[in-house]
This record gives C-alpha cells, sequence and structure tokens, in this order.
C-alpha cells in the first residue's frame, strides 16, 4: 500500500478530487466546535488535504496545529503544511502499531481516506476513541463496505473475483466509536459516483492516487479480459463514504 502512493504521490493533489471535497465538508462541520487542551493529530495525513481545510476553517487550531502522522515518507514531503515559515509537527508511523504515546488524552484525532487501509479498521478505530480525552473530538472519514457496487456486480457476471479492497461496514464503525463513550455530533453515509469511459479507466482513477492496491491476487490475463468484455461503456466508480463527528462524553 505505502508503495502504491508513494509511485503516485506527485499526482495525488491534483487527482484526489473526492478526497478533496470530503475534507472541506469536514472541516465546514467543526468551524464553530470548542477544542479542549491536548493534543491533535490529522492521522494519515499524506499530502494535508484534511489539515489545510480544518486550518482554514477551524480559528481554534490556530494554537493547537496538527501533527501530520503518515507512513509514507513521499506524501509527507508533499505536505505544504510542512515546509511553511511555521512549519506543523510529522511523524512518520504505520498506524497499523496503534497510536504514539504523545497522543494520549487527545483533543482531536482527525482522519480521511485512511482507516480503511489498515489490517484491522474497526479495531484501529477503538483505539483512537480510547486515545481520546473528555470532551475531545474524532473526525472521520471513511469509505465503507456499499462502495465499488458496479465493480462488484461486473466481477459476479464475469465470473472472476473482485479484487477491490474490502472495506469496513459503517455500522460496525459507528458501533466501535459507540461503545467507546464517543456521541455523534454529525454522521453522515454519503454516496459518490464519478463517470468514467469504461471499466479501464475507472481502475486507473483509483491507481492515479496510489489506491490501486489491494490484497486480493492478481487477475490472470483471461480473467481480466472477461472483466473487461462485462464492464459497460460508459462506467462509474462509485463510493459509499462515512462522514463522523463525534465527542468523547466529557464526564468520562
Amino acid at each position: 500500500m505505502r508503495a502504491g502512493f508513494a509511485r503516485q504521490a506527485a499526482h495525488y493533489d491534483s487527482q484526489a478530487r473526492l478526497q478533496q471535497a470530503v475534507a472541506w465538508r469536514l472541516a465546514r462541520w467543526c468551524r464553530d466546535l470548542p477544542l479542549t487542551a491536548g493534543p491533535v493529530a490529522d492521522l494519515g495525513s499524506g499530502s494535508g488535504l484534511l489539515s489545510r481545510a480544518l486550518l482554514r476553517h477551524w480559528s481554534a487550531l490556530a494554537d493547537q496545529p496538527p501533527l501530520q502522522l503518515d507512513h509514507c515518507p513521499s506524501l509527507l514531503a508533499l505536505n505544504p503544511l510542512l515546509v511553511s515559515a511555521a512549519p506543523l509537527p510529522q511523524r512518520l508511523w504505520d498506524l497499523n502499531d496503534g497510536l504514539p504515546i504523545e497522543l494520549a488524552q487527545a483533543a482531536l484525532l482527525a482522519s480521511s481516506f485512511a482507516l480503511h487501509w489498515l489490517d484491522d479498521p474497526v479495531s484501529q478505530l477503538e483505539s483512537w476513541c480510547d486515545r481520546l480525552a473528555p470532551g475531545g473530538w474524532l473526525l472521520l472519514a471513511v469509505p465503507t463496505a456499499g462502495s465499488f457496487c458496479q465493480w462488484r456486480q461486473v466481477a459476479a457476471a464475469a465470473a472472476v473475483p473482485c479484487t477491490a479492497l474490502a472495506l469496513p461496514e459503517a455500522a460496525a464503525l459507528l458501533a466501535a466509536s459507540a461503545a467507546r463513550g464517543l456521541r455523534p455530533q454529525r454522521q453522515a453515509l454519503l454516496r459518490f459516483s464519478q463517470a468514467m469511459p469504461d471499466g479501464l479507466a475507472c481502475l486507473r482513477q483509483l491507481k492515479a492516487i496510489g489506491a490501486g492496491t489491494s490484497r486480493q491476487p492478481r487477475l490472470s490475463p483471461g480473467q481480466w479480459r472477461r472483466l473487461r468484455s462485462h464492464w459497460p461503456s460508459p462506467a462509474c466508480l462509485d463510493w459509499e463514504i462515512l462522514l463522523l463527528l463525534a465527542q468523547r462524553d466529557p464526564c468520562v
């Protein structure tokens, strides 16, 4: 996964239009929220799309700049927040290892389009919630299991495996945060569809932002030909995305 993002790092911001739009929507949710004392971090920050939007809209972050935490040095190197006159703190870190100790009692843990890449998204989300201070905020955007419907349907019709990344169920993520004492302030399950000329263009769009990685074996040439023959033209790349703003109970 890290290698895929590293190869496409230079093109990420220009191609990640959906990720940019979601980041700005999340940031507008937060503009008037109070922020308690404690660490602030952007988990899987990459090139800083979410942090840039948050800093634009949420004035409380001026005194608590978000730590830019990511496992891909190539993306961090392109993060403009790290090369400004007052660079934000950064940390090269694999989120599969949990969170670094300095994020205990966090005031804000924010993450956009990162949680689904982890080996066990639900378990990792539970650990993120446990790191929040009383009154701390979780801000999350993550693709969920209702994504890539057309891809799955085409693969079934072609009798070939669907190699899309397995995504977490939105209900499981919401249940995990609630079980850890978080109260949703805003949440949405959104659907987006990107029109493409054909199935190959759908997969190329994922690859263009480094997101073409899968844990499934690659299709054989014959399987790939069958998949392409069944994919309609035009095609669509459809996403189901969970957006969540939740606060840990201040009385915990």
